[in-house]
Order: C-alpha cells, then structure tokens, then sequence
C-alpha cells in the first residue's frame, strides 16, 4: 500500500491509495491530494463544548503511549504477590521501590528509582481476555477474535493517536496541516507486520475517520546484536532479536525508503509528480477555475518529507550517554525517538512492543515465561521506561508530558505447565503506568486480592484510562466523532476520568 511518511492510507471502503495509483494515477479519477484532504476536513464535525474550570484539563502538551503487546503479568510488574504460593509467584523475587507501598520485581532495578515519579493503577479489569489491542486502544465497546484478527473490519473504532490527529486538525486545520512534525507517530514499524503469517492485528488504526488518521508508521534502520529462541506450541526458533540489543547505528525513518535518504532534487521530482496528477485531473475534466496555492496542498506536500521530523527520529544525534541510558535495544530507543518526537512538537506518539518473528511473542508468555522475562523482556522495558521518565524529568518536560503504559489485558495468576514455565491470558485484574502530564507523582490506585487474580478494590476500565488521557490532553469527553452510519458518538462512550491518579 502506498505510504505517506511511512502510514498506510486507505480508503474508507478498505482499498488502498496505492491501488488507485496503479490503476492511473488520482488525476484519472478527478482527484487531487489536496482534493483528498480537503474532503477528509470537510467531513469533520464540529467539537463539543469545553470542560469547565477542571485544573487537569489540559495539563498535558502531549502523550507518549507505551503498549506492550501480549501483556506483561501483573504479578511480575509492579502488583507484587510475595506472600502467594509458589505456584502463583513464581521464581522472581522482589525489591523495594521508591514509591512506598510499591515494591517491583527484581529485574526492574532501574524503574525502581523513578516509581516516586510514577501512578501505578493495579485494577485495571474487562471482559475481553484475548488481543484486543483495537479494544484497548479505542472506544469501541466490544471486540471479539474475528475483529482483533480484522483491521478493516467495519465494527472498529479509532485509534486514540488518530483521534487526537483528528481532533487537532479540527480545531486549527491550517495549523495541523503546516506541522512539521506529525501529530500520530508510531514506532518501530506497522503494528503486526514482523511476525509470521500474512495476517496483521487489528488496533492502531483510523476506522471510521478515514485512512488519512491512520498512525504515520516508521521503518527501524538498525541490526539486531542479540538472539533469543522463542516457542509457538511445536515451534522453537532463534531469531536476530532487537529487543534484546541494537546496533550503536541503529534509528528510525518514516516512508519505505527512508526520509533521511532524501534529497533536494528528489523532493523536487515528488513535488512533480503531484504536479503530473494534477494536470491529469485537469485534462480530464477540462479547464478549471483557477487553484489558489492553499493549506490542502502545503499538507499534501509536507507529509513527503520534513527535516524536522527527520532530525527528531534520528536518536543518533542524541549524546552517547543519553543513548545508553534508554538501553541499546529497539524499545529503548524506540522510547527515546518518542521523547524526541514529542519535544519536536508532536501531539501523540506511541512505542509499540510489538511480535517479532514469531506470532504469539512480544510479551505473549504461554511459554518460557522465566527465560525471556529475564533476558529479553524485562531488561529492555526497565532501561528503557526508566530512561524515558528521567530523562523529561531532568529536561523539565514531565510535567507536562504524559506517558503511560498499557496492555490489552493481564496474565493469568497460576503458571501454567507448558515447557519453561508460562501464564495464559487473563483480563479479570491487570495493570497499567501513567505519569507526568497532570498524574499524580508516587501513587497507587486500586488493588487486587491475594493472587493478584481479581480486582478488590476501584476496578478501572481500559475506556477510563482512554477517558484520562483524553481529558489530559485537553479534550471534553463529550466531544463527538461522526460513525459509519453518519450517527455522532463520543469519543470515550461510558467511560469516566480515573481522578483518583490526577496531580
């Protein structure tokens, strides 16, 4: 499909851009880029009021969403069982933290010292105990295993970056198409596009405001330094894994070809070629009035390339020892590039852990919980999201920086008795991060029984988490997005602002 700055951007019947320009170019179909968005604003309704005199609303200048697929286990993140049976704990022991109350598992050492910065929901709790990635991430109320295995299925909701996208463009339409620096980035890569198997998950995409809102995805230029064997019921392979380390050169870029090859004379042949679509149009359908240079075409020519952005990607610009202090590893630069992107002036970006290799992985640990908890997936999340929180604290940026770390759901209490150990899905009692950008620094909310099993007190939806960012970011959640069938609905619909986590 064809990528603007590396987004895919399809059509709201599911075709691709990329299939129109194969079948002659927009000018044939008497269309224009421009023509384009300026179709995508006009479909745009008009916001809802603002949200009173709240003194959090719109404490946040942007977000950083931190998802990590396939779910870490509450029990070994930061929900603590020390005192359940062996069986329910497991192997890893527990330290202190520096939030009272909170001790953390032995192998978030660094995340240790930044948990006084952090508000840890320990009852995060739904229905829904498959990888409801689009469920956790969108307003959409209900999600089922054809919907998560379906991103054009017509049942789905927007993405909470392409709101946001959305929502800005909304407001300030010359503004948001000026912008150096999109406002929905998404790291590493398209969601779901390195594991096997044709089929991508469902998620981050724009559903029903039009492939225009889809995330801007990268491309991770790097090599991988370490290797890690991963288990899919009767398959066990060893990959090149750059969760586990990157190459010193490694960064990212948007667009299939890499924005940072880019050159003057090449952004002059793309400027052409709209050119070329646009004189198509005009043959096509005779003389037109005349065309003012406006705001539709600075977006449709922005979104080829910008220096700005492509600075704000390239973490090795950044100092050695800043690099080393997010962890060579793709997350840990994946969550630097997003501090980068954000300080550049973007609205909404968001680092995915995503599967690599093979399906079922990220942190999907039906097998071999033990072993890749401590030498793939824990070391990276602790260098790289206590880099990231220290990092804008010493900047003066985590005040008004959300970030926040979601997964679509927890892991069951019990370890299972698959080879290596692991814990299945389980949606009943989980947990999530936020901090900076209004949250209250050093705080708990909710907790769970002895087992960590289910919620015992102030059960949280993944729609009041979405609720909380959005009224952070400066959003009323009565603000209203037009479906498929025309009808208005809200963009959090029954969800309310968790204010026990505000500052």
């Amino acid at each position: 499909m064809l990528r603007v700055l590396g987004s895919p951007k399809r059509l709201c019947d599911g075709s691709s851009r990329r299939d129109f320009l194969l079948a002659g170019g927009l000018g044939t179909l008497g269309l224009t880029l421009p023509d384009f968005l300026r179709n995508q604003h006009a479909r745009a309704a008009s916001p809802a009021g603002a949200a009173g005199h709240d003194r959090h609303f719109g404490r946040a200048k942007s977000c950083i969403l931190l998802f990590l697929y396939g779910s870490p286990s509450q029990i070994e993140f930061a929900d603590q069982k020390p005192n359940a049976p062996e069986e329910v704990r497991g192997e890893l022991g527990t330290i202190r933290s520096s939030l009272p109350g909170c001790d953390v598992c032995e192998l978030l050492p660094h995340t240790s010292r930044v948990m006084h910065d952090v508000t840890v929901i320990r009852s995060m709790t739904h229905k829904h105990p498959i990888h409801g990635v689009a469920y956790a991430t969108t307003g959409v109320q209900d999600i089922d295993v054809g919907m998560e295995l379906s991103p054009q299925d017509a049942r789905h909701w927007p993405f909470i970056g392409s709101v946001v996208s959305h929502l800005e463009r909304r407001k300030n339409p010359v503004a948001a198409m000026k912008k150096a620096v999109p406002d929905n980035i998404a790291l590493p890569w398209p969601f779901s596009s390195q594991r096997t198997g044709e089929v991508h998950r469902a998620g981050p995409y724009a559903a029903f405001l039009g492939g225009a809102y889809n995330p801007h995805f990268t491309t991770f230029r790097g090599t991988a330094t370490g290797k890690m064997t991963k288990t899919l019921t009767e398959t066990t392979k060893e990959f090149d894994e750059p969760y586990v380390g990157i190459s010193p050169d490694s960064y990212f870029a948007l667009g299939a070809e890499g924005v940072a090859d880019l050159t003057l004379d090449r952004m002059n042949t793309r400027h052409s070629l709209a050119d070329q679509f646009d004189s198509a149009r005009r043959v096509r359908r005779g003389p037109a009035p005349s065309e003012p240079w406006d705001e539709y075409r600075e977006m449709a020519y922005s979104l080829i390339g910008s220096e700005k952005l492509r600075h704000a990607l390239d973490v090795r610009r950044e100092p050695a020892k800043v690099r080393e202090s997010y962890g060579h590893t793709l997350f840990g630069q994946g969550c630097l590039a997003a501090r980068r992107l954000v300080e550049a002036g973007s609205r909404f970006a968001t680092v995915f852990w995503d599967e690599y290799g093979l399906a079922g992985s990220g942190w999907d640990t039906h097998w071999d919980h033990y072993n890749r908890m401590r030498k793939e997936l824990m070391p990276g999340f602790d260098r790289g999201f206590a880099g990231l929180i220290s990092d804008l604290a010493q900047r003066g940026m985590l005040d008004d920086t959300l970030v926040v770390v979601l997964s679509e759901h927890g892991r069951t209490p019990k370890i299972n008795k698959a080879k290596g150990g692991g814990r299945d899905h389980w949606a009943q009692a989980y947990t999530t991060l936020m901090a900076g950008g209004g949250v209250a620094r050093g705080k708990v909310v909710g907790k769970t029984d002895s087992i960590g099993g289910t919620v015992a007190d102030r059960p949280v939806s993944p729609k009041d988490a979405l609720a909380t960012i959005y009224h952070l970011l400066g959003y009323d959640l009565e603000t209203t997005l037009t479906d498929r069938a025309g009808r208005p609905v809200s963009i959090a619909p029954g969800a309310q602002v968790v204010r026990d986590v505000l500052a």
